[in-house]
């Protein structure tokens, strides 16, 4: 298979990626509301070990891209 092919048929599947991934997104903010709803103060306490979590994550993500 030749390069362009390659790239043709990899965006195609990172298209599909993007489409699921989207309605996925969408499940997680629905149970991200209903659980703020039912109790805010766990939820809270949940989603600022996340954004902790995210941060590492970024961090280690930025030491890849500076590797150029």
């Amino acid at each position: 298979m030749n390069n362009k092919k390659k790239i043709k048929k990899g965006l195609k599947i990172i298209n599909q990626i993007q489409k699921i991934r989207s309605k996925n997104n969408k499940n997680w903010m629905d149970l991200l509301k209903l659980s703020l709803k039912l109790d805010f103060k766990s939820t809270s306490k949940i989603l600022k070990e996340i954004v902790k979590d995210d941060r590492k994550i970024s961090n280690l993500a930025q030491k890849i891209s500076d590797l150029k």
